[in-house]
């Protein structure tokens, strides 16, 4: 694997990570599935470190195992080989302490707004009056005060994915792990989800990582953009991202910085197109 640094400047985490700091630690790992017809390995020989309060995006091709290394971090899909630890503990088996946010929002449709973000705490036996707060502050957070008791069918995708964001936050985990979320959006709402996500992670200092077929938001939102290769997937390059903690979505575009991480990401991938 080869690592270009572009020293950070402003971020809010360390630069540099070192053992004692890092919240996911993944050795060695490859990943392969059999069947009766074939077998494939999806992930091979996967090295990455991910310290605590960073924002590591993930890029690849479509197939390349991004999908697939979250649920091996989130203990949900096992390791063929290597060594996959959260906060110094070897993964084994569903982790508690992550929150996970999907493709799709998979909001209960017979549920409010407050009820399924609620689910979170019913699944995890939360305390009712704890539960309770967390959740204000997170329907505050997020901009859905006024739509607490709306049903699904009544709320834009950009809301939907609010509540799935709030319901993964509930339990306030150390790592929040999310799966290419905004893809099903329209381009102007999924910039404004960027914006709005980018303005959480700095608030609550949480460890993300974000899977992500889209360049311009990898190198928005992140401290670094792993790149990944076509299946088995490899890591071929990791770049550390030069940009302020605030960002401003247009001028962050335009920013020098910027625009040579994202190039040097879309040659990685074999594109020069700038759409995603």
């Amino acid at each position: 694997m080869t690592t270009a640094t572009i020293t950070p400047a402003g971020n809010p985490v360390r630069s540099e990570t070192t053992e004692s700091s890092d919240v996911i630690a993944i050795d060695g790992l490859t990943v392969t599935f059999s069947s009766k017809r074939a077998t494939v390995t999806a992930l091979e020989d996967i090295d990455l470190r991910v310290a605590d309060g960073e924002f590591v995006a993930i890029a690849g091709p479509s197939g390349c195992g991004k999908s697939t290394l979250l649920k091996v971090v989130a203990g949900v899909t096992d390791a063929s080989s290597g060594d996959v630890r959260l906060r110094g503990t070897r993964v084994q088996g569903p982790q508690r302490e992550i929150g996970y946010v999907f493709q799709r929002a998979a909001l209960l449709e017979w549920r409010s707004v407050r009820k399924n973000i609620l689910l979170q705490a019913e699944m995890r036996g939360m305390p009712r009056q704890v539960a309770q707060q967390r959740c204000d502050q997170l329907i505050e957070m997020t901009g859905l005060t006024g739509f607490e008791q709306a049903l699904p069918h009544e709320l834009s995708g950009g809301m939907q994915q609010r509540v799935s964001l709030c319901r993964a936050l509930l339990h306030q985990p150390r790592v929040l792990l999310m799966d290419e979320p905004f893809g099903a959006l329209d381009a102007l709402t999924r910039e404004k989800m960027n914006v709005e996500l980018h303005r959480i992670w700095r608030e609550t200092g949480t460890t993300v990582v974000l899977v992500t077929h889209s360049v311009a938001e990898a190198v928005y939102l992140a401290n670094r953009v792993v790149v990944m290769s076509p299946r088995p997937g490899r890591i071929i390059e990791t770049l550390d991202v030069d940009l302020p903690a605030e960002r401003d979505y247009g001028e962050t575009m335009e920013r020098p910085e910027f625009i040579r991480v994202a190039n040097r990401v879309r040659e990685l991938l074999g594109s020069s197109s700038a759409a995603d």
